[in-house]
């Protein structure tokens, strides 16, 4: 009988060996028969063709395991620095996490990137060093890098022996069949310092029980201050079976109420050729039941949606099962607006969305045959349900179709899915930097917008400079007698997508705007005129205070042989990037600063061929700070212009045809 349910997470930087571990935790907790492999495609948990052919995995795959009483659902997700949205999502549906380091390449970029969000989300984790019969193996180098650059509050539970060879394989140093209080001093003395009880009976001598000392640990880590840190190789199995027990004794069970109302998040979105979209759901409180009508949180409209066939995944298919209860993971069809990060019922006992990555860059893509262009389009509307960060952009008067993106590798996989999927074959434009817009000065905006008759919109709107990384802020001046409040909700509805684009072709943010003149007319005017008219007042108001553009700032580290720090600094520079001081340990360095998107974005690359990979390189979005006209990018504005007053009416007013 199942006494408990864990949701746990599998992180790790690209090639670390994530899947092989799932895989290997899936056969020896006998929930499948075989072990599959990354490199021959077999894997359970990589679906796609694309994966299966470069052995890496590019979405999230869910997959449970039964293990001591305990139900275990397992969320592997992408190592791909490219496709962190996929974790974002995930995250939000994990009680646990197991973070996985190679013994031999250490905590990498991406490493960094993820252990931040499991701390600042507060989820409880577990570290398995990986590959320890690999050569080059080196634990205890390993264990300094965790401290140093995770965090300092892990705990080894076990030693590695035959490092770095076939037959390397572990020893508990925590059992309580071998607990011996003078050889488990060490831990012991560090686990006193997360308990004042015990760090009481240990300076007054007394003689420890192991349970007592144990029980300590649990409540550590369930409260997300330590981290035990076990070892193995997934690949032959060494160390798999502990590392589980580990999950079950260590991980606290999720502990929804199914009497509560219904709480839940869409983490995943499939597409089934039978079944249709299909949505992975983590309920934290209430129950899920087939046919049942849910309330969609995240909607305005089409709030109420019913759920149709729920079904869990059991050795990579759907089965049906009857029910999701609190704390369970499943998956629903019949969702049809359901879209990730949405959620159902009640927002309260969902978790907050953690930024991992902002895509910085935009591409073009187009089918290869004309005729397949709306094709295209619908076939990227259902991708960007799955990753909303895709955000798709199709511009109808000059047929053309653009995505956010995170990188090259993303490009590829994208490619590789419209083929596989859609049978559709697109090619794709050069990337580029995706640059802001912000207000230069204060200015006023003003447009009349009253023939042809029916219609009548006055307004005028100031728009001031705002705080860098501020956004942007709406008021209004006016009563409702000047311009009735349905025309005011107009005007406040329609300034994202007006300031979607600037006079120099990007979003324009960090700005004030207030509405300080309008007027509407009893007779004349309609409901949509100041939906035309606001984007022209804006317009017209940016283009006379002038914007500058905003570009990305990368925060970045960098640990290499100190043998390359002036080489390494002034490609920083050359770069337009600024860095601190270094800091040198040994024959090492750890370098940390700000650089440009725009002229870093080859680097890693470039960097681990300076390196002979051995150098380390993360970054992350900073912010958005202002450059010149030449450091950027000017693009022409997508689609009809609202400087291009009279086209622009009769677009919106429908009489333009494509």
């Amino acid at each position: 009988m199942t006494t408990g349910i864990i949701n746990i997470g599998v992180l790790a930087h690209v090639d670390a060996g994530k899947t092989t571990l799932t895989e290997q935790l899936l056969f020896q907790s006998g929930s499948q028969r075989t072990v599959g492999s990354v490199d021959k495609g077999t894997s359970s948990t990589d679906h796609l063709a694309i994966e299966k052919e470069r052995g890496i995995s590019v979405r999230s795959a869910t997959a449970t395991l039964f293990y001591n009483n305990t139900k275990i659902n397992i969320i592997d997700t992408p190592g791909h620095v490219d496709f962190c949205a996929e974790v974002e999502y995930g995250l939000r549906a994990m009680d646990a996490v197991v973070l996985v380091v190679s013994a031999v390449e250490g905590v990498q970029g991406h490493t960094l990137s993820l252990f931040e969000a499991v701390k600042s989300l507060a989820i409880p984790c577990l570290i398995f060093i990986n590959k320890i019969d690999r050569v080059g193996a080196d634990s205890a180098g390993v264990l300094q890098d965790i401290s140093k650059m995770l965090s300092p509050h892990c705990l080894a539970l076990q030693d590695v022996v035959n490092e770095a060879e076939i037959n390397a394989g572990i020893k508990s140093l925590w059992d309580d069949s071998q607990f011996n209080q003078c050889d488990s001093e060490v831990i012991i003395e560090t686990l006193a310092e997360y308990d004042d009880g015990l760090m009481a009976a240990y300076l007054d001598g007394e003689k420890l029980d192991f349970e007592l000392v144990n029980q300590v640990l649990k409540n550590s880590v369930a409260q997300a201050q330590l981290i035990p840190i076990f070892f193995g190789a997934a690949k032959n199995g060494t160390g798999v079976l502990p590392l589980l027990e580990g999950i079950v004794d260590y991980f606290s069970v999720a502990n929804g109420d199914v009497n509560k109302a219904l709480s839940a998040v869409v983490f995943k979105i499939e597409h089934d050729k039978s079944l249709g979209k299909m949505a992975y759901l983590r309920v934290f409180n209430g129950v899920i039941k087939s046919r049942e009508v849910l309330v969609n949180a995240s909607r305005v409209l089409e709030k109420h949606q019913k759920a149709g066939q729920i079904k869990t995944l059991r050795k990579g298919k759907y089965v049906d099962i009857e029910q999701i209860i609190a704390g369970d993971i499943g998956v629903i069809s019949g969702l049809s607006e359901a879209k990730v990060a949405d959620v159902y019922g009640e927002n309260g006992a969902v978790p907050e969305m953690f930024n991992l990555a902002t895509p910085m860059l935009t591409v073009q893509l187009k089918a290869l045959k004309d005729s397949e262009t709306m094709s295209l389009v619908q076939a990227v509307k259902q991708l960007c349900d799955e990753d909303p960060m895709l955000d798709s952009h199709w511009i109808r008067e000059t047929r053309e179709l653009h995505l956010k993106i995170s990188g090259s590798i993303q490009i590829e996989i994208l490619g590789a899915v419209l083929l596989e999927r859609y049978g559709l074959q697109v090619k794709f434009s050069e990337p580029s930097v995706i640059y802001q817009e912000t207000p230069q000065k204060s200015a006023y905006g003003y447009e009349r917008y009253w023939m042809p008759k029916p219609c009548w919109a006055l307004l005028k709107l100031k728009i001031e400079p705002a705080e860098l990384g501020s956004g942007v802020s709406y008021s209004s001046e006016l009563s409702v007698n000047d311009v009735a409040a349905k025309y005011q909700k107009e005007i406040e509805q329609c300034l994202p997508k007006a300031l979607s684009q600037g006079p120099k072709g990007w979003s324009v943010t960090d700005c004030k705007i207030t509405l300080v003149e309008g007027q509407d007319h009893n007779v004349h005017s309609r409901s949509g005129d100041f939906l035309i008219a606001t984007p022209m007042a804006l317009m017209n108001g940016l283009v006379e205070s002038g914007t500058t553009l905003l570009e990305p700032i990368l925060s970045f580290l960098i640990s290499a042989s100190v043998d390359l720090l002036g080489a390494i600094s002034s490609d920083i520079i050359k770069m337009r990037g600024r860095y601190e001081s270094p800091i040198i340990e040994q024959d090492r360095f750890v370098l940390t600063g700000k650089v440009p998107a725009a002229t870093s974005m080859k680097y890693p690359i470039e960097l681990a061929s300076l390196s002979a990979g051995k150098a380390k390189f993360s970054s992350k979005l900073f912010a958005y700070e202002p450059c010149t006209d030449e450091q950027g990018q000017i693009r022409a504005y997508q689609g009809v212009s609202p400087r291009d007053r009279d086209k622009w009416i009769l677009q919106a007013r429908g009489a333009l045809k494509y």
